[in-house]
This record gives C-alpha cells, sequence and structure tokens, in this order.
C-alpha cells in the first residue's frame, strides 16, 4: 500500500443555496419554452438545469493542495520554497483582504461563500506577486502545511 504525500487538501464546493438557484434556472428556463409546448418546457428545463449545474459545478469546486514541495491551488503551482510568512485570516481580517487592503497583483483564490483564509507573502524577487490568498475552511491546517 503506497502511502500519500499530500499533506494537506481541500475541495471549496459551492454552498446549497447555490444549487437551489440553479434549480430555479432551469424552472426559469422550462417556463419560457411554456408556450410552445410540454416538450419543448421539459426540454427548457432540463437543458436550463444541467448548463447551470455544469456552471455551478466548475465554479463552486476548487481544490487547494500541498503536495511534496509545492502548494497547488486551482490553476496555480507555487514552490513551497517561494513562500515566507503564513498569516491566518479570521473572517473580519479575510473580508478585510478581499476587499480594501487587496493589492490588485496579488494570486487570490478566493471564494465568497468560505469566511476564513491564508495569506502567505511570496518570497521570490523575481517575482512581482506581493502574497497568495486562499480561501479556506480549515485555516490552521492549511497554515500548518505551508509551514512545514
Amino acid at each position: 500500500m503506497e502511502l500519500s504525500t499530500t499533506p494537506y487538501e481541500e475541495r471549496l464546493t459551492a454552498p446549497r443555496s447555490w444549487w437551489l438557484v440553479t434549480f430555479l434556472v432551469g424552472v426559469a428556463c422550462g417556463l419560457t419554452l411554456l408556450p410552445f409546448g410540454t416538450l419543448p418546457l421539459l426540454g427548457g428545463f432540463v437543458g436550463g438545469l444541467l448548463v447551470a449545474a455544469v456552471i455551478t459545478s466548475q465554479y463552486g469546486s476548487v481544490r487547494i493542495r500541498v503536495m511534496g514541495d509545492s502548494l497547488v491551488a486551482g490553476e496555480a503551482r507555487i514552490p513551497l520554497s517561494a513562500l515566507g510568512s503564513v498569516e491566518i485570516l479570521d473572517p473580519e481580517e479575510a473580508r478585510a483582504w478581499r476587499t480594501y487592503k487587496a493589492d490588485p497583483r496579488a494570486f487570490m483564490l478566493l471564494r465568497s461563500y468560505v469566511p476564513t483564509a491564508v495569506r502567505a507573502q511570496i518570497t521570490d524577487p523575481a517575482d512581482p506577486t506581493p502574497y497568495v490568498y486562499l480561501s479556506t475552511r480549515e485555516p490552521e491546517t492549511l497554515a500548518k502545511a505551508l509551514g512545514a
């Protein structure tokens, strides 16, 4: 049996309320085709529901992993050697760093439905990115994995 070398892995999934909205988009698509009959109504419902579900699933499902010597956050892969100090952000600080404290050069994997986050400084002088902001439901565990 092979042991996992991933000290941290998290999937940020869409909240339940988004799935309710997804269903309502399907209903709205079906109702727009109601004047054309029952079959178009069902087709509009199923088609609208599928499109909305794919969009909700893709946006709402992002992974954060610390694998070996790299942080993989969404599409980004950052070597741990390029990270400096790691700061755990409570909901109020996370909101501040998402809004008025944010640097437009920063890499931000943010999901507004996740209240807590981690912010890690980038120490690589060749990289203009000042820090990495990661929304996470487990900020202490992620900070520990990044600092290891």
